[in-house]
């Protein structure tokens, strides 16, 4: 897709390509944002599989299935097999986990680094494990990858949660606490795998050192400030330059979970009837997740934040959760029946649509039938209010099947049991299959990969994009070539493109209008709303479409058919 899609996948190819394994770049510009451990991951996936849009997104597969396994794991330790196996379910089959793992951000391997640490913290702990050094190590490298996906929240997280769990259970202050910790060991652990990439990228990237706490158009600091203070302080307070981000409203922020963790968020009043004392191993374990919730909650409360961004506590929540559903008792049967009655008016809904949207025609793609917002698009599920009752239309199948899901879901929820948090389970594999199927309906409205492939089948000619260049990453990904932004000078690339050195891609109205009329043959890709202006601009007679698709346009400034001619 376009956007961060793309554009991961890109950077990953760049370093495959380049050699350059240190410093990701995009268009010939440094991208100082992110650290590099997700870009090394698809690369090496590219390496066995070769370039592919399905291979960037094998490492995140992969992670979410041994996240699944590790939260299974980790309940089966504290809980016993039946709760480790509701662990595993939940996390497995929630709407959270899949919504946010389509695309591709490195949150749920933050969430495997994450879970890794907050178990081997508890074992190196836990008088009965023979081997504390081991677990304590494991909990450096964790801590250490965790470094070189996300920086420092990585860290702040166990660390946190962690600390507030000792203070609870008055072991912050014993040595015994430490001395099986091994805190020098796993400093140096950490500093082992984190730090030769943070030093390397310093130097790479000058000036090293910079204090301010503000920047602008023009300004550029090196990689250390922008990564560091830029990244994560003016971030978290909401000054970070360029402000090419949004924030949830704290109120939705928290209610969101209902959804993000359903079916399984039906059970969380069961939840407050757990035990949290720390008496045993399900006990410390409760507890650690109830810190471990609590402050990435209350860390983001007080951010700018995404709708994603509390995913390092879906481990916890799942955990208390599985918890509680091994345990039984009236608060968990009262969870299944509001859940059948959920999924029962959910398949009436999806009937109803189903017989409203049955005699629309679907022409074309979707893009015909969707709402713009573009304001929404700096969320990551902005574009959910692009959907329209016609739009349905085109998803037809999509919602029958979802339709089928939610059928199966109440009927097998009716009677309660064991049997109804597998009837569950099976909802939601076929809701998934549901969706998946609707976001290929979408590809021609959020990704330009038909267009990419309409270019990559024209005569040769410089690209230009108009915009920034997320806006249509995927043409970059899909056609393998870097180009020109007309006005795109802004948001993610703007910074770095200051930096010494750094190519001048950026067009403005009269360098664009001055390339467009000379003879070598030029595209740009932009949205059909847009034609317009660029026909006030370089004159209609000066652009000839090559294609349009998904509300997008391809085109370039000489008749292909002229140049085929010749």
């Amino acid at each position: 897709m376009d956007d961060v899609d793309a554009v991961q996948a890109q950077i990953a190819r760049n370093m495959l390509v380049s050699g350059d394994w240190v410093t990701p770049h995009l268009d010939g510009i440094a991208y100082l944002e992110k650290p590099p451990l997700v870009y090394w991951t698809i690369a090496a996936s590219y390496k066995i599989f070769g370039i592919h849009d399905w291979a960037a997104r094998v490492p995140i597969a992969l992670s979410a299935v041994l996240l699944c396994c590790l939260t299974a794991a980790f309940g089966m330790w504290a809980f016993g097999r039946e709760a480790g196996f509701y662990a595993g379910l939940c996390i497995a089959t929630c709407a959270g986990l899949f919504l946010f793992t389509r695309v591709l951000i490195p949150d749920v391997m933050l969430m495997v680094t994450i879970i890794l640490a907050m178990w081997a913290f508890l074992r190196a702990l836990d008088d009965e494990e023979s081997h504390p050094f081991y677990w304590a190590c494991m909990l450096a490298v964790a801590l250490g990858l965790g470094l070189l996906l996300k920086s420092l929240i990585a860290v702040a997280i166990p660390v946190a949660a962690g600390s507030i769990y000792l203070l609870l259970t008055h072991q912050f202050f014993s040595m015994r606490t430490w001395k099986r910790l091994h805190l020098i060991s796993g400093f140096l652990i950490v500093m082992l795998i984190a730090a030769p990439w943070h030093i390397l990228a310093t130097l790479r990237n000058p000036p090293y050192f910079s204090f301010a706490f503000h920047s602008g158009s023009g300004q550029y600091h090196g990689f250390l400030w922008f990564f560091f203070i830029n990244e994560q302080v003016l971030r978290f307070l909401g000054l970070r330059y360029p402000h090419d981000y949004n924030t949830v409203s704290r109120l939705y922020f928290w209610l969101f979970h209902l959804l993000w963790l359903f079916p399984w968020s039906v059970y969380f009043p069961a939840v407050a009837r757990l035990s949290f004392k720390p008496a045993d191993r399900a006990g410390q374990t409760r507890l650690l997740a109830l810190c471990w919730i609590g402050f990435v909650i209350l860390f983001f409360t007080f951010s700018t934040t995404q709708e994603y961004y509390s995913m390092p506590c879906y481990p916890a929540l799942a955990l208390l959760l599985a918890s509680a559903m091994a345990m039984g008792g009236n608060w968990i049967r009262w969870g299944t029946r509001a859940l059948c009655l959920i999924t029962g008016a959910a398949a009436v809904v999806g009937c109803v649509l189903l017989l409203v949207v049955r005699h629309y025609p679907a022409p074309g793609d979707i893009s015909a039938a969707l709402a713009l917002n573009p304001k929404a698009y700096t969320l990551s599920l902005g574009h959910m209010e692009d959907l329209t009752v016609r739009s349905l239309a085109y998803l037809r199948f999509p919602l029958v099947l979802a339709c089928l899901a939610f059928v199966i879901g109440a009927l097998g929820t009716w009677r309660g049991g064991r049997r109804a948090f597998l009837a569950a389970a099976l909802m939601m594999v076929l809701f998934f299959h549901a969706a998946r199927m609707a976001l290929v309906a979408f590809d021609p409205y959020l990704s330009s990969r038909a267009l990419a492939e309409d270019l990559v089948r024209s005569p040769a000619g410089k690209l230009i994009v108009e915009r920034p260049y997320y806006t249509y990453s995927s043409v970059f990904f899909y056609a393998d070539r870097t180009g020109l932004m007309l006005n795109g000078r802004f948001n993610n690339l703007e910074y770095a493109s200051y930096a010494p050195g750094a190519p001048d891609v950026f067009l403005d109205d009269a360098e664009f209008k001055n390339l467009w009329l000379e003879p070598q043959r030029c595209y740009i890709v932009l949205k059909q709303s847009a034609l317009p202006r660029l026909a006030q601009l370089v004159g209609s007679a000066q652009l000839d479409t090559v294609a349009a698709r998904g509300g997008k346009v391809l085109v370039t400034n000489h008749p292909i058919a002229a140049a085929g001619a010749l």
